[in-house]
């Protein structure tokens, strides 16, 4: 393991990097597993566990930091920290390779905020990674910002307290600026396309494996119904788990993760395997 190598100038611009210990083969897929925290907390250390269970499989695995949105950072949000994720990749490939793991191929992960911004790389930035992306898995991530889904903060009602509510929350999280007019006239959609990873699923997009609690009140469960129609319209091969008497920390339905667990091993298998 090598920790805190530098991929940009910012603070938190740092990765970790896990190594197989079989360093004899030709190549080796990459997995970028993303933290979770609201985008405004958290750390990589905090996903030791996952990574190192990674690494086990013959994966060289990565967990990247973003610049959090917190007092020093006000400018951060999703979009800024989904660029810095985009930046930090080619560097977390050239690092593996000083250590002799040729890439040539990856998945991208992550829980929660890391979700959607594993959800982002995979979606709409697939096209510029320098190696192709194979499989995208995670849990609990907003994956879009239509205000009928937000009805865990009261966004959905037709009042000027919900749409201005719906603006302030919408603005901040896409670092554009909204007004209550926009998301009365629906012309907000299209400026938050760069952090709704729904928006950009089309029928090339990568195997995706998901996990969603129906009683979230963090993250709309409304919207992960609009990302499970968005995967069936497009036809791409993926698994939709819904654990039905849970909230964002999926806790109740251990069976149900367990299951999404196994589907991950097994489509890291199909998608990335260890040759």
């Amino acid at each position: 393991k090598r920790q805190d190598i530098a991929y940009g100038d910012k603070e938190l611009n740092k990765f970790d990097l896990y190594l197989p210990a079989d360093d004899t083969r030709k190549s080796y897929g990459l997995v970028v597993y993303l933290h979770a925290g609201g985008f405004t907390s958290g750390d990589k250390s905090g996903d030791r566990k996952i990574l190192s269970w990674l690494c086990s499989k013959g994966y060289v695995a990565a967990g990247i930091n973003y610049t959090l949105r917190n007092q020093e950072n006000p400018d951060a949000n999703v979009y800024t920290q989904s660029i810095e994720i985009k930046e930090a990749v080619p560097k977390v490939i050239e690092e593996a390779e000083k250590h002799g793991c040729l890439i040539n191929e990856m998945a991208v992960a992550g829980g929660s905020a890391g979700h959607t911004l594993a959800m982002l790389y995979a979606y709409r930035d697939a096209d510029s990674s320098p190696v192709p992306v194979r499989l995208l898995f995670g849990a609990v991530g907003p994956s879009g910002f239509y205000t009928e889904d937000w009805d865990i903060y009261g966004f959905d009602k037709n009042t000027e307290e919900s749409q201005r509510g719906a603006a302030e929350l919408s603005g901040v999280m896409g670092g554009v600026k909204l007004t209550p007019e926009m998301i009365k006239d629906g012309s907000y959609i299209e400026k938050l396309k760069p952090v709704s990873a729904v928006m950009w699923i089309h029928e090339g997009t990568v195997p995706s494996v998901v996990a969603y609690g129906k009683y979230d009140k963090v993250q709309p469960f409304k919207g992960s119904r609009r990302l499970l129609k968005a995967y069936r319209e497009n036809k791409g091969d993926h698994q939709y788990f819904e654990c039905s008497h849970s909230g964002h920390g999926l806790q109740n339905d251990s069976k149900v993760y367990k299951e999404y667990m196994e589907t991950v091993e097994k489509y890291l298998k199909k998608y990335l395997p260890v040759k």
